[in-house]
């Protein structure tokens, strides 16, 4: 039992294989779990994979997947995924972690999914390195429920190459989860259409991908939800309040909401929280991905007179 044991925590240790429930060494990557870097991915997996691959998110319930880091474990997991999906340039630490220790098939989203470049200019609040760390494009893509489909297409076909016999299972599951966002696509259209106020205030760029319906998003914070603004944009940001007539600003789940309560109770506006869909929470364990749109959907409904 002893050197079983020990075996096991070399290997996790090492990254480089697993072992089998009947406790022979397992090669990298022969693992049959899709491993997934934050909520969003976990939930397009979960519904292509249906019961043939298990899904491991790296980023813990309530974690914020901007700030995770990769222990003994989660870098195990990794090295043995039969498939690991991530998004560059949003979790450093799965970036190295791609590169350093995947053993089995990567897919990248911006290979598969057409990202938006970041709208306006840098906050001046936000460093040189988290610039840099972020990028020119917009890595937000979950907030367009087609962009999602899109993922749920590239999963399957992986899938399929990794687990041949259940191909077809893979492509009619991605099938009907297009089916589900191209619902929710038209319900956001629909009811986004002829809102009283088109602008909507929030605490970062989070949600930037939801102009495509006709509203326009203005940030506190700019790209990172820690930047301070400067006196000169908050100046800015409340001439836009008053001329567009804001009765909201929204905070985002996962991030403090003291800036956007402190702008909100300065100017005496609403204040209200969008859910950034990027992880579940123990108030949240419950939705999904769908719920949490359509909750955010109605958030803005009310707070622009929809």
């Amino acid at each position: 039992m002893r050197s079983l044991l020990a075996a096991a925590s070399a290997l996790l240790l090492t990254g480089c294989a697993a072992l089998t429930e009947d406790g022979t060494e397992q090669a990298a990557g022969e693992g049959r779990r899709v491993v997934v870097a934050l909520y969003p991915l976990q939930y397009v997996a979960e519904r292509v994979a249906g019961e043939g691959l298990d899904v491991e998110n790296l980023t813990a319930a309530g974690g914020e997947p901007h700030d995770l880091d990769l222990g003994v474990r989660e870098t195990a997991l990794v090295t043995d995924a039969a498939l690991l999906v991530y998004v560059a340039r949003l979790q450093p630490a799965v970036d190295d972690a791609a590169e350093q220790n995947a053993g089995g098939a990567v897919l990248e989203v911006t290979d598969v999914v057409d990202l938006l470049p970041f709208e306006g200019e840098h906050h001046e609040g936000e460093s040189q390195q988290e610039r840099a760390e972020h990028g020119e494009l917009d890595p937000h893509f979950w907030h367009d429920p087609l962009r999602m489909a899109d993922l749920g297409d590239a999963v399957a076909a992986r899938l399929g190459e990794i687990d041949p016999e259940r191909a077809d299972s893979y492509t009619d599951n991605a099938d009907a989860l297009r089916t589900d966002l191209e619902t929710l696509d038209r319900e956001y259209a629909d009811g986004l259409a002829g809102c009283r106020i088109d602008t909507v205030v929030t605490n970062h760029d989070a949600v930037g991908y939801l102009e495509k319906y006709g509203v326009k998003l203005e940030s506190i914070a700019g790209i990172s939800p820690d930047a301070e603004p400067t006196p000169a944009e908050l100046a800015a940001l409340r001439d836009v309040i008053e001329e567009e007539g804001i009765t909201t600003v929204f905070s985002e789940t996962l991030v403090s909401a003291a800036t956007a309560e402190t702008l909100a109770g300065d100017l005496g506006l609403d204040t209200a929280v969008l859910d950034t869909v990027e992880g579940l929470t123990d108030q949240t364990a419950d939705e999904d991905y769908l719920s949490l749109m359509r909750s955010n959907l109605a958030a803005l409904q009310e707070a622009n007179g929809c």
